[in-house]
């Protein structure tokens, strides 16, 4: 594993490492999306992984590589990458501290302490959580994980997009929700190294998307964290980011924003017609499909629901059709159907 481009060895490497406990997640086609794409439109259900996540193939590869004698790991969370970096220190019998802000919800942070995981709410956004992580790493001796900055989670990662094209080797596009980069860069470098012309596009919220506009800048650069119906996409990629924002850089064809009430529709969509429970961040491939924003497609699209961890009352509320505030926001609910 080099320190600076991971590579597909190093994701064929960590399917080695995470077989038989965060692999081999249904891939299955959506009828109604078909309909709507004008091509086979399938899901990736890493929802279905043991945390509800697909962060568990990055956290596990990472923290099953960590000598014996580690006295613990730590990493800042907006809920899941905490979640699967927990189960992965309970796998090791080590201790873990994740750090959150205030904006994570209450099911996530409950999520992280039934693992074993000490959790602590720093401040407002990702990056006082960061900050609480890098101190922990001074002063306690833990390691850090990086949700996304680091080689073995960014191949870990990259086993979603091995086990895509292994399922569908005629995708023509990959659909990836985009927030530090993580996923984004393992799936495009696991799609691009067995297929250079299949399209990977990086898809967010229009509001606080760090590598949409890091990307935009050409250097990373940092946005205010705000509310979303997509928080596990929040937070900023780092200011000294070294290995996803170029890798998202070099090979991401194309990011694309989606509204909150395109966020809102998509989760409807989702459930009603493929009768799946998802958070918000998952249906933003969904959301750019059906507000038409996707370019021309030429072939079969797959896309990522990357997990189910998410409020109920507010999914609930969201299947009635009822308005949603996010801070200082409202998003107007709409009633799904004809």
């Amino acid at each position: 594993m080099t320190e600076t481009n991971p590579t597909l060895a190093d994701i064929l490497a960590a399917r080695r490492v995470l077989r038989g406990v965060a692999d081999a997640t249904p891939m299955v086609p959506s009828p109604h999306l078909s309909k709507a794409a004008g091509q086979d439109f399938f899901l990736k259900l890493e929802n279905m992984q043991p945390i509800g996540a697909f962060k568990l193939r990055g956290a596990l590869n990472a923290v099953m590589a960590l000598p014996a004698d580690t006295p613990g790991v730590t990493c800042c969370s907006t809920g899941n990458h905490g979640r699967g970096v927990a189960y992965a220190a309970r796998e090791r019998g080590m201790r873990a501290v994740i750090c959150m802000s205030a904006l994570v919800p209450q099911a996530k942070i409950d999520g992280v302490r039934a693992l074993g995981a000490e959790v602590r709410i720093c401040g407002q956004s990702q990056d006082d959580a960061l900050a609480e992580s890098q101190r922990l790493v001074k002063a306690e001796g833990l390691v850090e994980i990086s949700p996304f900055d680091d080689p073995r989670v960014i191949a870990g990662q990259g086993t979603i997009g091995l086990e895509m094209m292994e399922a569908r080797p005629d995708l023509s596009t990959i659909l990836v929700p985009l927030s530090g980069g993580g996923l984004a860069a393992g799936v495009a470098l696991a799609a691009k190294a067995i297929n250079p012309a299949v399209h990977v596009i990086g898809i967010t919220m229009d509001r606080g998307a760090a590598m949409h506009a890091s990307i935009a800048a050409g250097h990373p650069v940092e946005v205010e964290e705000v509310p979303s119906l997509a928080d596990s996409l929040g937070g900023g990629i780092g200011l000294k980011n070294r290995l996803s924002f170029p890798i998202c850089a070099r090979l991401l064809d194309d990011t694309i924003l989606v509204t909150e009430e395109e966020i809102y529709h998509a989760m409807q969509v989702l459930f009603y017609e493929d009768r799946i429970v998802a958070e918000g961040a998952c249906v933003v491939g969904i959301a750019a499909l059906l507000a038409g924003k996707l370019p021309p497609l030429a072939g079969p699209v797959a896309t990522i629901i990357t997990g189910r961890n998410l409020d109920m009352a507010m999914f609930h509320r969201i299947m009635a059709g009822e308005d949603i505030t996010l801070g200082a926001v409202t998003v107007k609910g709409r009633r799904y159907g004809p």
